[in-house]
């Protein structure tokens, strides 16, 4: 389960008889939350291995490869997995897109910072920076799905950063002491300013270079 609890409501909001209220209705009828915890990383893991080889450096990624995406990490532990979420839904006072525009609002990101950013090109390393920042924010800000939206988007950045010649992306400027300034980075995307979001994630491409650098040595 994701950082602080949401407030939502209907039928994908439906918790795991036994689990008072702290898991999410599952396929595997986990009802501890750190059990589920492990399941959902074990299965990102997974899914992580698993999307590398369906998707190419010359992959133009839509709306229909995210909800693949999603159904292919979740798919074994939520039977919703995959599908726009149909509750609204909040975190900390900051509300997230409608859920019935989701469809539309995920169709203007496949028209637009999809299909501007993807396949990601290799170029320097500000330019990638910013197209991950765009897509990235982006799908958060829409928020498709009722669970995984910010590991999923991470996922997608891992995609393009390999299509642009990147190694894997560490994505510890995002985390941790980090996670502050990428929630202020999120909340400026509002604005489509997208600055802010791009610095973290130019720090993660130079923290990733000198990972990979030193692995060679």
């Amino acid at each position: 389960m994701e950082g602080d609890k949401y407030q939502a409501s209907g039928s994908q909001s439906e918790f795991q008889p036994g689990s008072r209220g702290r898991v999410l209705r599952n396929l595997l009828g986990i009802t501890r939350s750190r059990d589920m915890n492990e399941a959902e990383s074990q299965a990102l893991e997974l899914a992580q291995e698993a999307s590398l080889d369906r998707f190419s450096a010359e992959h133009r990624f839509t709306a229909r490869d995210i909800c693949d995406l999603h159904r292919l990490w979740l798919g074994p532990i939520y039977g919703w997995a995959g599908e726009y979420r149909r509750v609204n839904m909040g975190k900390n006072g900051f509300q997230f897109a409608h859920a019935p525009l989701i469809p539309k609002l995920m169709v203007e990101l496949e028209r637009g910072a999809l299909r501007s950013h993807t396949p990601c090109i290799p170029a320097d390393d500000a330019n990638i920076a910013l197209a991950l920042a765009e897509v990235h924010a982006e799908l958060i800000l829409i928020h498709p799905f009722r669970e995984g939206n910010g590991r999923l988007a991470r996922i997608l950045a891992l995609l393009m950063g390999l299509q642009a010649g990147l190694g894997p992306l560490d994505f510890r400027p995002l985390a941790g002491r980090g996670r502050r300034h990428y929630i202020a980075g999120i909340h400026k995307a509002l604005a489509r300013d997208y600055a802010p979001l791009a610095s973290l994630f130019l720090k993660a491409i130079e923290l990733s270079r000198r990972r990979g650098a030193s692995s060679t040595r």
